[in-house]
C-alpha cells in the first residue's frame, strides 16, 4: 500500500474556501479505485496548515487517481489559495497487526 502524507499552509482568509475545496476533493477521491481512505485536517496549532492524509492499494491506484483532471484542478485551485509551496511525501508501508494482550 502507498500512504501519502500532504501539508500546505493557506492564506488565512482563504481558509474556509480552501477547506471547501479539501472536503470536496475527499469525498471524489474516497470514491475510487483503490482509495482506502482520504482525509483533510486542520492542525489545531496552526489553524491555517491543511494536513491531508492518503492510504491506496498500490502506486497504480495513486498514479490513476493523480491522473484524474479533477485532481489536477483541485491542486491547480488549491495552489492559488496557498501560501506557501505544498509538500507531498509518499510512503510504501504493509499493515502490520497489533501485538494481543500480554497475559501475566
Amino acid at each position: 500500500m502507498v500512504i501519502v502524507i500532504a501539508e500546505v499552509d493557506v492564506v488565512p482568509r482563504h481558509l474556509d474556501e480552501a477547506l471547501a475545496l479539501s472536503r470536496a476533493h475527499v469525498a471524489r477521491s474516497r470514491a475510487e479505485p483503490g482509495c482506502r481512505s482520504h482525509a483533510v485536517l486542520v492542525d489545531p496549532d496552526r489553524p491555517a496548515h491543511l494536513v491531508f492524509v492518503e492510504e491506496w492499494a498500490s502506486e497504480a491506484a495513486l498514479q490513476d487517481h493523480f491522473a484524474v483532471p479533477a485532481s489536477q484542478q483541485f491542486v491547480d485551485a488549491l495552489a492559488v489559495l496557498a501560501a506557501t509551496r505544498p509538500s507531498v511525501r509518499l510512503y510504501r508501508a504493509e499493515p502490520m497487526p497489533l501485538p494481543g494482550p500480554r497475559s501475566g
